[in-house]
């Protein structure tokens, strides 16, 4: 068969990010709901800090019992103050006033991956990591410094309305939420927020479009995005054939799709010289999803270790296994992360798997995502990962066995070539 032309993306100026932000940047291995951890005894609290109680009323949860001698007594002060003093009153919101007292809480402690979600951003992530969003499916990116429509996912709503690669997006109005806005200045999270909204609700965006002279309105009505986390094509280079793995995040979605990619190989395992898995700018995800996912390629042995603060957990093989004996090779760059690096450790330490492309962005830490009482949640920190060899990758990412910088003004993916010659 001929040799088979990889389409890369052509934009070289494009920040890409895609729709799903926040979609998995933590290792997140279990859920929980947080009870009042508190015993529902009377708490005492020192002098002037008899309005901590109010303050655990309005987060609907107990005092910490060993707490008892945290004088609150100067919260209430400052918000006293703001209450009466501040000068634009009508921004006194108090939902947001201790949504952020509680943010402020978890980032004292300096960690970025330690944070707490108000309700709406909760449920985004949440939305997020399972794969499935009412929007309008649209992959956002900048195009000189300008918010733009990488590419409109196949048979989403932006789709149906015209929407195309490379639309500057200079505007957006939403009258359901008081928003009519130029995007100059926003925030790629900005924009998933202010475009994404609740089903068959309208969203109008103003584009800009080479080779139009003035700019036009496009109505979206929005509808449910489902985005695929694992995606297959078999590739042939250099005299060889390969089952090309793209996984983009480990999400709730992420083990039935790898499912369905394995079996598709497993039927043309005799007519291929191995397996590329892909995993660059995978941000990570759910921890389980990794170990499982590593298994597939290694029979037996430690895929990562988790070191906590009383002990350290070795966690092996636990998957199907379908793949072990296939060549395997990875692709990363610096936007793989957390669990996407966990895969990566584990087939380079264990089978010697090489890693082509760009060093990894290098994060050994893990997360519990737990749910809150009031619709929000808290991702805390509560160990590190260790690879196989024992060796903490954090804030320094795992380097790559052939390192291959991409050419992004041409449509070859360079680094994908490069790791089937290699192979």
């Amino acid at each position: 068969m001929s040799k088979k032309k990889l389409p890369f993306a052509t934009l070289s100026n494009i920040i890409m990010a895609g729709a799903l932000i926040l979609a998995g940047s933590l290792v997140e291995y279990r859920f929980h709901t947080l009870q009042n951890i508190a015993d529902k005894s009377p708490q005492s609290v020192t002098a002037g800090d008899a309005r901590a109680d109010q303050l655990a009323k309005l987060i609907d949860t107990d005092q910490p019992k060993d707490k008892s001698d945290v004088d609150f007594g100067i919260f209430w002060e400052v918000w006293s103050l703001l209450e009466r003093d501040y000068i634009d009153q009508d921004k006194l919101d108090a939902d947001k006033m201790v949504h952020g007292a509680i943010q402020g809480m978890t980032a004292s402690l300096g960690d970025p991956y330690t944070m707490y979600l108000p309700p709406e951003q909760n449920e985004r992530s949440a939305a997020d990591l399972a794969g499935a969003f009412y929007g309008v499916g649209i992959e956002l990116g900048y195009v000189d410094g300008i918010l733009a429509a990488v590419a409109p996912l196949a048979g989403t709503p932006a789709e149906v309305a015209g929407v195309r690669a490379g639309d500057l997006i200079i505007n957006v109005k939403d009258e359901a939420k008081d928003i009519d806005e130029t995007t100059e200045g926003w925030s790629l999270s900005k924009a998933v927020e202010v475009i994404r909204g609740p089903k068959d609700s309208p969203v109008i965006l103003t584009l800009v479009r080479e080779g139009e002279s003035e700019p036009f309105e496009v109505t979206i009505y929005r509808g449910e995005i489902v985005v695929k986390s694992v995606e297959l094509e078999f590739v042939e280079h250099a005299g060889k054939r390969v089952a090309h793995i793209k996984l983009s995040r480990f999400g709730e979605r992420t083990l039935g799709e790898w499912d369905e990619v394995v079996t598709q190989i497993v039927a043309q395992k005799d007519s291929i010289d191995g397996v590329m898995l892909d995993m660059r700018n995978n941000p990570g995800g759910f921890f389980d999803d990794a170990i499982y996912i590593a298994s597939e390629f290694i029979q037996s042995g430690v895929v990562v270790s988790q070191k906590d603060v009383n002990q350290q957990q070795d966690y092996t093989t636990r998957g199907k296994g379908r793949l072990v004996g296939v060549p395997v090779e990875v692709l990363v760059n610096r936007g793989s992360a957390s669990a996407s690096e966990i895969v990566a450790g584990a087939l380079r330490d264990q089978l010697d798997a090489k890693l082509v492309g760009q060093q990894t962005f290098g994060k050994g830490t893990v997360q519990d995502r737990r749910e809150l009482s009031n619709g929000g949640g808290i991702h805390i920190t509560i160990a590190r990962w260790l690879l196989p060899s024992g060796k903490w990758i954090h804030d320094e990412g795992i380097p790559v066995n052939v390192e291959v910088e991409q050419d992004y003004d041409t449509e070859a993916d360079e680094q994908l070539l490069k790791a089937i010659e290699v192979l």
